[in-house]
């Protein structure tokens, strides 16, 4: 039986390096499936990649960003004609806001019922034109399936971005054409991609360094962009005497525990990093756009020098004297020989300081009463507790705010969420494909109920069939079940000045340890302080995937690291409005600001 299409596009991607490819069946990919199939029967000597079977096309796309953002490969996911393919989009656009490279793999009505008004015919060209910008085409013919594989997975590598393939699925069932015919008309690609050497110019490197040397309180803030360059990084932060700042995509570029690392940035940031961008004299911005401006230096109170390998991401958050295209690591090395020691380290003693005080003050918080649990405690007890090598995803919502505070990483961990697009959704699947890259290493997903409704609860199910195939079973789904949609009942109050809106914000309550008993995994109910500690012994201890349920108090404020006058007004006025909870939200908020003044934090 000579090879199809099908088959041949799975050896294809296999010789890019695709070991697995994330996604959900349906007839206008059968004969891909079909391939697959063939594939697990032994024929195809068992090199094509595997398939990963997600409850939903947009978990699938989810896994692959994840799966780009955990191993700095091509991630890959597939999805059926017309819905099918409609279900990626959110996952795909994670990827793309958060530069990730991610092909995707869609199936389309037969060719010749095109432009008929086909059941499930959707213009898949015009729907990916946006988040495939880069590269969407679909395949007409066999010859074109080697040269559009290689195009694709190349472009999507090059630029950091997302591709996609649109394969009809009578042409997958079609005879394979592995060398198109040397004639005019036809293209003969080949595969492989290595990432170039980018660095500046001696010229901007000296004028970067004129900059840097001028200043005497020197502020770094880093994101996603510096992941691979943490010791050159610390490196260049110690000559210049500077705190680093991260951007949330940033946190595991550096170490939490580092005295001079002032932790995340923004709403959702620390004090130490609010004082540390309002007093610099000069900002050193590596890797990142971070987006809100309010959390930088005033125009013109700094002087500014950027990196970052994309040159359409220069300047535009902060107006920059210079602007560096290059590769973080390779840049910050060749800027290091140009820079003097800052011998007055006052500055740098400024910033541990704060930044000694912010943790203890963290701890404090953490440690506060609530009704019944107060969440800083259960990521504080995490914290203690994370193994080496962790690996952690949060999703977006409160999860992310004491994820960004109260976790702290260590050397060698990594640790992701929706940075750009700040979807809610990834948690669970990307905590799936951190743990098919890694099977050997812990993981973490913290989501919030909201998440978990969503679609977490469904991806347990996937958790729950794959879990064989790891050797290191710990994977722990942790569950903030407080019935809230936290972040945008806060956000209601605080820049509304709106009272929550209980049609919107309330959650039904959900067995989530119950549920996860039922699939066969752990089960974990917390529901007193005293119990946090242990339940994650015994989580960490477990032999299987475990789902930790916390029943944890909404109303244990995410208090901004600095609140401005509008954000004082608007929540006093949520709650002469009449917010539901307005004693609750007096007492923790109260509670929570008085541990800033006590002596010594």
């Amino acid at each position: 039986m000579s090879d199809t299409v099908g088959d041949y596009l799975l050896e294809r991607l296999s010789t890019w390096g695709i070991k697995r490819i994330y996604g959900y069946p349906g007839d206008g990919i059968n004969g891909i499936m079909g391939a697959f199939s063939r594939s697990s029967n032994g024929r195809g000597g068992g090199h094509r990649p595997e398939f990963v079977q997600a409850r939903h096309e947009e978990m699938a796309a989810f896994m692959a960003c994840a799966h780009a953002k955990f191993t700095g490969e091509l991630g890959v996911c597939m999805a059926t004609s017309g819905p099918g393919a409609v279900h990626l989009l959110n996952g795909l656009y994670d990827a793309k806001l958060d530069h990730q490279p991610v092909l995707a793999i869609v199936g389309q009505q037969a060719r010749a019922g095109l432009g008929g008004n086909y059941q499930q015919e959707i213009d898949l060209q015009s729907l990916f034109k946006d988040v495939a910008h880069e590269f969407v085409e679909m395949a007409m013919v066999p010859e074109q399936i080697r040269h559009l594989v290689d195009r694709a997975c190349r472009i999507a590598l090059a630029e950091r971005t997302v591709t996609a393939l649109i394969i009809p699925n009578d042409l997958q069932e079609a005879n394979a054409v592995a060398q198109p015919p040397h004639k005019h008309g036809t293209v003969h690609s080949g595969p492989g991609f290595e990432r170039p050497r980018v660095v500046p110019t001696d010229d901007e490197l000296d004028r970067a360094a004129a900059v840097l040397n001028a200043g005497n309180r020197v502020a770094m803030l880093i994101g996603q962009g510096a992941l691979h360059a943490s010791g050159a990084v610390d490196d260049v932060a110690d000559v210049l005497g500077a705190g680093v700042a991260k951007a949330l995509l940033g946190k595991a570029a550096l170490p939490d525990d580092l005295p001079y690392v002032t932790g995340s940035i923004g709403l959702l940031g620390t004090r130490p990093s609010w004082t540390l961008m309002q007093e610099c004299d000069t900002l050193l911005m590596v890797g990142s756009s971070f987006p809100y401006s309010e959390f930088l230096p005033e125009e013109g109170a700094a002087r500014g020098v950027q990196i970052d390998i994309d040159g359409r991401m220069l300047g535009i958050r902060y107006p920059m004297e210079v602007n560096l295209v290059g590769d973080s690591a390779e840049t910050l090395r060749a800027l290091r020989p140009r820079l003097e020691r800052k011998l007055d380290r006052a500055w740098r003693e400024q910033i541990e300081d704060e930044v000694g005080r912010w943790w203890n003050l963290i701890e404090h918080r953490a440690q506060l009463g609530a009704d019944p649990v107060n969440p800083q405690l259960v990521f504080h007890e995490l914290s203690r507790r994370l193994p080496d090598g962790a690996i952690l995803s949060s999703d977006s919502g409160s999860a992310a705010n004491w994820y960004a505070r109260d976790i702290k990483l260590r050397t060698g961990m990594m640790a992701s969420l929706s940075g750009t697009l700040a979807t809610m959704g990834p948690g669970v699947p990307y905590a799936i494909a951190a743990k098919f890259a890694h099977p050997h290493r812990p993981v973490f997903a913290l989501v919030g109920d909201g998440a978990m409704q969503m679609n977490g609860i469904n991806e347990l199910i996937t958790i729950a069939k794959y879990r064989g195939q790891w050797a290191d079973q710990r994977l722990i789904v942790m569950v903030l079940n407080n019935r809230d949609l936290n972040q945008v009942t806060w956000e209601q109050r605080a820049m509304e000045g709106d009272p929550k809106f209980e049609g919107s914000q309330d959650l039904p309550d959900f067995p989530y340890a119950r549920y996860a008993e039922m699939l066969g995994l752990v089960g974990i109910r917390v529901d007193g302080p005293d119990q946090v500690g242990r339940a994650w012994d015994q989580a960490l201890a477990a032999d299987r995937p475990v789902v930790y349920e916390a029943f944890t108090d909404p109303e244990v404020p995410p208090l901004p690291p600095h609140i401005t006058i509008d954000q004082a007004r608007a929540l006093t006025s949520a709650l002469r409005k009449g917010d539901p909870n307005a004693g609750q939200i007096v007492r923790q908020s109260f509670r929570q600001k008085v541990e800033e003044f006590r002596p010594g934090r």
